[in-house]
Order: structure tokens, then sequence, then C-alpha cells
């Protein structure tokens, strides 16, 4: 019953109060982006939804032009191509807001699994051994609140497991993670935990490793 209906009633009411109250901030963080850097209020890109379909999520434009669409963002060297409006936008997740909209027309709920990118097979290969592509992604998660980018993908797709096996054990389980995800991500964002810009764990610990082989040739 949570699942399939009272999960979908709460997205619905909670996505359309937030497009009627954000409408004005979200209208004056447009007018910023504009004023900051030349090119588009609103990031399209295409992601992986629920059963491996994919939809286009909706962001605000949080790095240059110049960054190929598709790039994930351990990729590109964040401190030298991000201007200051944009890196703050990311690390208070400001450019995640659009996606109420993503919520409200159901291709997305407000906690879930974060989306993957459609070209990230890795992730997503991983999270098939936990069902957990099987649900609607979110706008946050068990993972999202438990090291968000700090998280290496293996570990990341078993919390997002985790996830989908209190989804799937009851309506008083399910509805008991989804707060705990949305209540973790307000904390999460206040704080700025578990945001790597130019880098996920998995790669800042591959760049510790070779720090640590280059310094040990050197000694």
């Amino acid at each position: 019953m949570y699942k399939n209906f009272i999960k979908r009633f709460i997205d619905v009411v909670l996505s359309g109060l937030a497009i009627i109250v954000l409408a004005i901030p979200m209208l004056i963080v447009a007018i910023i982006i504009k004023i900051d850097s030349p090119g588009p209020v609103l990031f399209k890109q295409k992601r992986v939804g629920k059963n491996k379909k994919t939809f286009m999520i909706l962001k605000f434009r949080s790095m240059p032009t110049s960054v190929p669409k598709d790039m994930p963002t351990h990729l590109f060297d964040a401190k030298e191509q991000l201007s200051k409006w944009q890196s703050f936008m990311r690390k208070a997740s400001i450019d995640e807001l659009p996606q109420i909209y993503n919520i409200f027309l159901n291709d997305m709920s407000i906690c879930g699994p974060r989306p993957a990118l459609w070209n990230q097979d890795n992730l997503i290969e991983e999270r098939d051994k936990y069902g957990a592509n099987d649900v609607k992604p979110g706008l946050t998660g068990w993972a999202q609140i438990n090291g968000r980018d700090e998280l290496e993908i293996p570990v990341k797709a078993k919390l997002d497991g985790e996830y989908v096996a209190a989804l799937n054990s009851g309506a008083f389980k399910g509805f008991a993670m989804d707060v705990k995800c949305f209540l973790g991500s307000i904390a999460s964002v206040l704080k700025s935990d578990g945001v790597v810009e130019g880098g996920t764990g998995e790669i800042e610990k591959n760049k510790k490793a070779a720090e640590q082989d280059t310094h040990e040739v050197l000694k």
C-alpha cells in the first residue's frame, strides 16, 4: 500500500507545494545563473529511472557550458572551472531544485536511489544485484545521506539495496526509511556532507594510493 499508493500521494502533494512555494526563490536563482555565466539556466541530462527506463532529469546549470554534457563531475577540474556561485549551488544542492518537477511528473520520487547517468554501467550493474534499479530514483536517498560523493560504487549500490529492502518490508518500514532519508538529507545539505568536487570516493582513494606510491619512490 505505501510503496504503490501512499508514497506517490506524498510525492505529488509535497512536490506540488514546493513548486508553488519555491517559484520566486527559483526565479531569483535563474536570474543569478544568467548573470554569473553565459548559457542556459536549466541543464537536462539523460538518467536511468525505474526498471532502467531513461528520462531527462532537470537541474539548474551549475557548470560552464564548455564541460561535456554527460561527463561525470569527477572527470573535470572543479576548482579551476567552477565559479564561486556554481560551487555554492553544488555544495548547497540548489542545482537539484528543478527535480521537484521530475517528482511531480512521476519520473522520480522524493526518496530513492539517486538516478545514475545513462552511461554509468558499473553503478547500474552493481544496483542490479540489489534490485535498486526496480524502484523510482529519488531526489535524496539512503546512500545520499550516508556518504554521497565519498562512497565507492559497491558501497553506494549496497546502501541503495538497503533502501529497497526497507521499502519492500511493509508500510511502516518503508515510511520510516523515507523519513530518515528526508530528515537526514536536510542535515547533510546544511553541513555539505559528502560533497567531493572533482572526485568520488573511489577516485579519491585511487589518487591517494598513487600519491603514496610516488612518495615511496621518491624516498
